[in-house]
C-alpha cells in the first residue's frame, strides 16, 4: 500500500488520503501533504496536479521518473520514439569509442590505487581509441539506445548478478541504472526544448558514478553515489571557468 497522509483543512476536494511519490533516481520522496514549497507547490497538492514540468530538487528528474511509494506513479508514459529509419550505425567507429571509454575508465581506476604509470598507460590508449573513432548517430538514437538499455540490459543483467550474488555488481548496476535514468531524462528534454532546455545552466558529471546534474553549482553530494561536490567536473563549454 501507498503511504499515505490525512490533511485537515485543505481546500474543498482535497480533503482524503495523500500519498508519497518517490524518485527512481535518487530517492527523493515528494509528499503531496508537504508539497514543495520552496519551488512553488504548496502543500496538499496532488501529484497530477503538480505542474508537468516540475522536476526533482535533488537530481532534476522529470515526473516520469517518479513511482508511487508502493506502486507506479500515476505519470502518462512518454510516447514512444520512433527508431531512425535507415540508419546504420558505423560499427568500426562505435567500437573506437567503446574502448576509449573502457581505457578512461581504467584508467581512472588504478590511478585512485595510486598506480600512475599505468594509468598514464590507460589514458594514452583511451586517447588513441578516441582518435580513431567517429560521431555516430544523434540525440534521438541515443535516446533509443538508452531506452533499450533501461528495458532490457539492465534487468537482465540485474538478474544474472543477482543469480551469482555479485554484491560489487549488484552496486554498479543499481548506479549505472540511476545514471541512465537521469541521461535519458536530459535527452528528452533536449529534444522536446532544444537548446531553451539548459540555457543560462552548466553541466556537472560525477567522476565516481556518471550521474549529470544541470544547474549553477554541483550538488554537496552525489544523489547516486553519494561522494562529494569536489568529485565533479564541469563539462561543455566555460568548464575552465
Amino acid at each position: 500500500m501507498a503511504a499515505e497522509h490525512t490533511v485537515r483543512g485543505l481546500p474543498r476536494g482535497k480533503e482524503g488520503s495523500l500519498s508519497v511519490y518517490i524518485c527512481t533516481v535518487c530517492g527523493y520522496d515528494y509528499d503531496e501533504a508537504a508539497g514543495d514549497p520552496r519551488h512553488g507547490i504548496p502543500p496538499g497538492t496532488r501529484w497530477e496536479d503538480v505542474p508537468a514540468d516540475w522536476v526533482c530538487p535533488v537530481c532534476g528528474a522529470d515526473k516520469s521518473m517518479f513511482e508511487n511509494q508502493g506502486g507506479k506513479a500515476e505519470t502518462p508514459a512518454p510516447a514512444p520514439m520512433a527508431a531512425p529509419a535507415g540508419q546504420a550505425a558505423p560499427q568500426q567507429g562505435a567500437d573506437a569509442k567503446r574502448l576509449s571509454a573502457t581505457a578512461s575508465n581504467l584508467a581512472r581506476a588504478v590511478q585512485k590505487q595510486h598506480r600512475a604509470g599505468m594509468a598514464d598507460l590507460f589514458t594514452q590508449l583511451a586517447d588513441f581509441f578516441d582518435g580513431q573513432s567517429s560521431p555516430a548517430g544523434d540525440w534521438q538514437t541515443a535516446a533509443d539506445l538508452l531506452k533499450e538499455d533501461l528495458a532490457g540490459r539492465y534487468p537482465a543483467a540485474f538478474a544474472a548478478a543477482r543469480a551469482d550474488g555479485d554484491r560489487g555488481a549488484l552496486r554498479a548496476l543499481n548506479w549505472g541504472e540511476k545514471v541512465g535514468k537521469i541521461q535519458a531524462n536530459l535527452l528528452k528534454r533536449y529534444n522536446k526544448e532544444g537548446d531553451a532546455a539548459f540555457e543560462g545552466s552548466a553541466f556537472f558529471v560525477c567522476e565516481a558514478c556518471g550521474f549529470i546534474f544541470v544547474g549553477e553549482q554541483a550538488p554537496e553530494i552525489c544523489p547516486v553515489c553519494k561522494v562529494p561536490r569536489f568529485k565533479f567536473a564541469r563539462v561543455g563549454r566555460g568548464a575552465s571557468a
